[in-house]
């Protein structure tokens, strides 16, 4: 009867060591594994922002679908330019007051914008080619795109162009069948973590192009 009693307890000591170190170890998995997903997601919404905003650069507005942004990448040339400083003589002035730009009078100070080359758009910022895929979720596994739309906003009477890029934090973390920390994510509203139920660039009801995350996912070239 004592053996079987101490078989029952290591038994059971064994089995609450493993829900101690199940209820450590998973949440931690989770974590490790969400960072790196979205981090994935992330760059690839950093390139279309980026793509978004040649754009809106160069035509004015932004792209509503991944086929015109990627037409648009395809053609489109940045007009490398540099300006010149440089003066010359008001004459009206100078007649005015009977004075001589030779030796006096009054100068006009003004900036010349020469164009020295166009470059284009894309091997500007994607000499990889990796804008045909941007739009993909670059989880394995995950066979969805990343949502955008493009429109337009009004604030004070102006209107603005606006453009959002967005992923269901459902649609990344689901498939790791951790129900209870997946709707704790969904609301996640610390300072550290990616508030709401999405990762998303930019905003279709505010003039804004940042991120809702935080900077421990920007490299160190994008915080400065």
């Amino acid at each position: 009867m004592k053996i079987v009693i101490q078989i029952v307890l290591w038994a059971l000591i064994a089995f609450l060591g493993f829900q101690l170190w199940t209820s450590i170890s998973e949440p931690e998995e989770f974590n490790n594994t969400k960072v790196a997903r979205y981090q994935k997601v992330i760059n690839n919404l950093k390139d279309i922002r980026a793509a978004q905003l040649a754009h809106q650069e160069i035509t004015g507005d932004f792209a509503g679908t991944y086929d015109s942004l990627n037409r648009f990448l395809d053609t489109a040339k940045y007009a490398i330019t540099a300006r010149r400083d440089t003066s010359y003589a008001d004459e009206k002035k100078n007649r005015a007051y009977g004075l001589d730009a030779k030796t006096g009078g009054y100068y006009v100070e003004a900036s010349i914008i020469d164009t020295l080359r166009f470059e284009s758009v894309k091997d500007s910022l994607f000499k990889d080619g990796r804008n045909k895929t941007m739009m993909n979720i670059p989880i394995e596994g995950i066979d969805k795109k990343i949502e955008m739309k493009a429109g337009h906003v009004e604030k004070n009477g102006t209107m603005y162009a606006v453009f959002e890029a967005k992923v269901s934090k459902k649609d990344l973390l689901e498939d790791l069948g951790k129900k209870d920390l997946l709707a704790q994510e969904l609301q996640v509203i610390s300072v550290e973590g990616i508030k709401g139920p999405e990762v998303r660039v930019g905003s279709m009801t505010d003039v804004n192009t940042s991120g809702n995350w935080p900077k421990l996912y920007d490299t160190a070239k994008d915080k400065q």
